[in-house]
């Protein structure tokens, strides 16, 4: 079953690479993962909201789901399956990118974009296109880039989304056992 899994993710980088591949997106695909790196661009942003009265709670919600999606996917799950990334199965490939020296899956960089995209679009959803738009792009990068397999993105999204689900679940509990504290006395 692995093997069949691994074979069709290299058959889908190895098609996005035949489709996809420009020069233009050569320059542009290391720049908009650069986005991710670490979860940077996320945790700026919920730096910012935590830095403004109004939205305060919210940089503190898209922080804890980042924290909370980082810790599962980068310490628990990449130690536990050690999935060595596509570019060294591949041939002669000549990446655009520095290559991470950390294990493929689940993608990190797609992990914490959807985390991040889900909390902000949760309270802008105004803004949810650009924000899953961005998340969908930097996910991309990481398949243009030869850096990840596709079941690594796919698996990156699913947590992110599980990430943002628990935070939501957890400040609701904290929140309401406080209130009901606060109000028997």
């Amino acid at each position: 079953m692995i093997n069949l899994i691994t074979n069709l993710d290299l058959k889908i980088l190895l098609d996005i690479q035949q489709v996809f591949k420009t020069p233009f997106l050569d320059k542009s695909m290391p720049i908009i993962t650069s986005l991710g790196n670490a979860g940077i661009f996320w945790i700026v942003i919920s730096l910012i909201l935590i830095c403004t009265k109004k939205h305060r709670y919210i940089g503190i919600l898209c922080l804890c789901s980042l924290i909370i999606t980082s810790f599962l996917g980068e310490v628990i799950i990449k130690n536990i399956v050690q999935r060595n990334r596509p570019f060294i199965f591949l041939d002669n490939v000549k990446l655009l990118i520095t290559p991470p020296n950390s294990y493929s899956f689940p993608s990190g960089h797609t992990a914490a974009s959807f985390t991040s995209a889900a909390m902000l679009s949760h309270f802008f959803k105004k803004y949810r296109i650009i924000f899953f738009a961005l998340a969908i792009t930097i996910a991309f990068s990481r398949l243009y880039l030869l850096v990840h397999y596709p079941s690594d993105v796919l698996v990156g999204m699913l947590l992110g989304l599980f990430g943002y689900f628990a935070t939501i679940k957890l400040f609701k509990l904290i929140i309401e056992k406080n209130y009901l504290k606060f109000n028997k006395n």
